[in-house]
């Protein structure tokens, strides 16, 4: 059979999508993806729309073959779907271990009172949410404060118990809101492994916002650029180092 022949209406719609293409940022299972950009440009609210926390006004967001408008934070949760914050939300006078046992909430099936009783089935379910976060505790290097309260721990490692807490949520996406913010150099570099080990060990998708380009081209495969909630960029972090569009917006010349 002779393929049929693209009438006038087809030929009228590729521009629209071939527009849609370019603004449609995709993330592939399993990869590093970063999104960069000035001040202003977007990208914590691309975050927030994707877990559910703002809703988007235009387009949408598909996430395992399903295509959604409107979604809770709770919804996405279940998904998978867990979220660090730019400015920390930790309960500063919890301990290390009872911040990233909040994480295990969405697993605990015993209800608040047996919790509070710690009675049967519900205190065999706490001990096997424990031992979850116990794992993520030596996995983080922070078994020597796990009974410290958070607010008394440097910032470096509150923000590494930020990530735990993410991680008890076991997300097949994880969202990275600047985790390197305010960090020193040597932080940076142990933040940066356990990003690298997440991805590889536990095979979690990452999503990270973040302003130090010398971590991006290191540890992301592919780098989206933002501008006034405009995609200006994308591709390989060489490609978009080169892309004349993205210096002149962010990255600036050597000039």
């Amino acid at each position: 059979m002779a393929p049929k022949t693209r009438g006038p209406r087809d030929r009228r719609h590729r521009p629209r999508a071939a527009a849609a293409r370019r603004r449609r940022c995709d993330v592939c299972e399993h990869e590093i993806r970063a999104i960069i950009g000035p001040n202003g440009a977007g990208k914590s609210s691309m975050l927030n729309c994707i877990n559910g926390v703002y809703q988007p006004q235009a387009g949408s967001i598909a996430f395992r073959g399903k295509t959604f408008r409107h979604m809770s934070s709770r919804q996405v949760a279940e998904m998978g779907v867990a979220r660090t914050f730019q400015n920390l939300a930790l309960f500063k006078g919890m301990s290390v271990l009872d911040n990233i046992m909040t994480g295990r909430n969405l697993r605990m099936k015993s209800n608040l009172f047996l919790q509070a009783l710690r009675w049967g089935p519900a205190e065999r379910e706490e001990i096997a949410h424990r031992e979850v976060v116990e794992r993520i505790i030596d996995f983080l290097e922070i078994q020597v404060w796990r009974k410290t309260p958070v607010g008394r721990l440097p910032y470096g490692l509150q923000k590494r118990v930020d990530l735990g807490r993410a991680l008890a949520m076991e997300p097949t996406l994880l969202l990275l809101d600047e985790p390197m913010a305010g960090m020193n150099v040597e932080e940076k570099q142990d933040m940066c492994r356990f990003i690298l080990d997440v991805n590889d060990e536990f095979g979690t998708t990452i999503v990270l916002i973040e302003h130090d380009m010398g971590v991006v081209m290191d540890i992301c495969d592919r780098v989206v650029v933002l501008d006034y909630g405009k995609k200006i960029g994308d591709g390989t972090p060489d490609a978009v180092r080169g892309n004349a569009e993205v210096i002149k917006a962010y990255l600036g010349t050597t000039d």
